[in-house]
C-alpha cells in the first residue's frame, strides 16, 4: 500500500512507530526512487564472521571448548614455553 510522505527540512521522513528502533536498507534505484526494506545488517568490521572460514574455525573452537574445562593458566610455566 503505498502512503504520500513528506520529507521534513531536515531531510528525514517517518515510517511509522512501529519501526523504530529498527535497520532499514535504503536503496536508491533511480534519482528520487527508492526502495526501502527493513532487516538485520551485519557491520562491515564483522562481516569477516560470516565467511565460510571462520564459521569452520569458530565450530572448532566450540567443539573443543565443550571438551576442555577452563582452567588458571601457570603464568611461570607459560613463560618459560614463551621463553620470557
Amino acid at each position: 500500500m503505498a502512503h504520500v510522505k513528506t520529507i521534513g527540512a531536515s531531510g528525514q521522513i517517518t515510517l511509522g512507530k512501529e519501526y523504530a528502533g529498527r535497520h532499514v536498507l535504503v536503496d536508491e534505484i533511480e534519482k528520487g526512487v527508492w526502495t526501502v526494506k527493513l532487516g538485520d545488517f551485519i557491520p562491515d568490521n564483522e562481516r569477516w564472521l560470516h565467511t565460510p572460514e571462520a564459521q569452520a574455525s569458530l565450530k572448532r573452537a566450540f567443539a573443543w571448548s565443550k571438551k576442555h574445562a577452563p582452567r588458571e593458566t601457570d603464568l611461570d610455566e607459560l613463560a618459560k614455553k614463551l621463553k620470557l
